[in-house]
Parts: structure tokens; sequence; C-alpha cells
């Protein structure tokens, strides 16, 4: 659990306005600090497994928030993840294969080619 002055800090740090408290930078940020205050905790108490599973379901709140402020505002989640010096894998996106991945640079069936040639 987060000290009342340490949270006020980042929602000062990461507000978008005035009066935010809410908004998803801000929520992200809060469950980083929560992640790692439980992560130092979970290094000295490696049995402790209700808070193990607490780290769990922030990390996997931060990750949706993430999706979430990824799609809906692009910039702001480049710059939170830099604030934050988050470590994020890379997405892979599906890209159609072009006609050059697909077929190979040598024919399939090198008879073919030497039949033609013969005609």
């Amino acid at each position: 659990m987060l000290d009342k002055k340490i949270k006020e800090k980042i929602i000062k740090k990461f507000a978008v306005h005035e009066n935010d408290t809410g908004s998803s930078e801000v929520q992200i940020a809060i469950l980083t600090e929560e992640i790692r205050q439980l992560t130092e905790h979970l290094k000295t108490h490696k049995k402790d497994f209700s808070s193990r599973r607490g780290l769990l379901k922030k990390v996997g709140e931060r990750r949706r928030l993430l999706r979430y402020l990824e799609r809906e505002n692009p910039d702001s989640f480049e710059n939170l993840v830099k604030r934050l010096k988050l470590k994020l894998a890379k997405r892979y996106e599906k890209k159609e294969p072009s006609v050059d991945e697909i077929l190979p640079e040598e024919p399939l069936i090198p008879v073919v080619e030497e039949e033609v040639a013969t005609e």
C-alpha cells in the first residue's frame, strides 16, 4: 500500500489537468509504484504468496490500462513509458506476406523448365 504523501506526489507529477486524480496516466503511475514496492517486499519475503497474487493482479491491471492508453492516445502512451522507464514487449503486427516471401527464388519443379527449353 502506498503512503498518502507518495501517492499525492505521483498524482501531481502525472496529472493531465489540475484536478486530475483518475486519468489513465495517473492510474498507471500509481500502479507502477505499487508494483515496485511489492517487488521489493517479495525479494525479502519469498513465501508471501498472497502478496504475489496481489502483485500479479496489479501487473495485469497496468497492462490493460497501458493497452487502452496506447490505443486511445499513442503520444501520451509513449511519453508515459519513457517517464516511468517501463520495458515493453515488442508487439508484432500481423502483416500479409509478399509474393517474394512466399515463393522461393528457385523453381519448385526444375524438370518443367528443361522441357520448356527443349521445345
